[in-house]
């Protein structure tokens, strides 16, 4: 478990501080393109982490698939409750203007637009997240087999 909290709260640290450097150092409009690297920042961390911790939760044994796809969804949940009770608290503090880059944000209530934006983070980083960890398993199992 303490290598999904690591891992988990690594790609949550990439989320908060692409926020961060968004909204307060160098803000972006709604229309700018440059939002569109933020979903695949996000993805890119989420590989590397759950990379990351497969490779260290087998670093003292065996690996089978079972038990990398288990690490990387673990990892995979970790990141998606932690990277939502910070957009909760970061609303909580920052006000609604924080949802501005929102597609949905123009036309609907703050409240459904931040569950709409907390749940596609949600229920994107756990099936994103079982994917990289199904196909990444899946590769250093067959790379371990390779070698012996």
């Amino acid at each position: 478990m303490k290598i999904a909290i690591k891992y988990g709260l690594s790609i949550t640290l990439v989320v908060v501080l692409w926020v961060l450097v968004t909204h307060f150092v160098f803000p972006l409009g709604p229309d700018s393109k440059a939002n569109a690297l933020g979903p695949i920042l996000f993805n890119l961390a989420e590989m590397v982490a759950i990379y990351l911790g497969i490779k260290a939760s087998t670093a003292n044994g065996e690996l089978s698939f079972k038990q990398g796809v288990k690490t990387g969804a673990t990892i995979s949940l970790v990141y998606g409750i932690s990277s939502c009770l910070f957009f909760f608290v970061a609303l909580l503090f920052v006000g609604p203007g924080l949802m501005a880059n929102e597609p949905m944000a123009q036309n609907y209530p703050t409240w459904q637009v931040a569950l709409a934006a907390s749940a596609g983070m949600f229920f994107g980083a756990l099936i994103m997240g079982l994917v990289y960890s199904t196909v990444i398993s899946f590769l250093l199992v067959k790379a371990r087999k390779g070698q012996q």
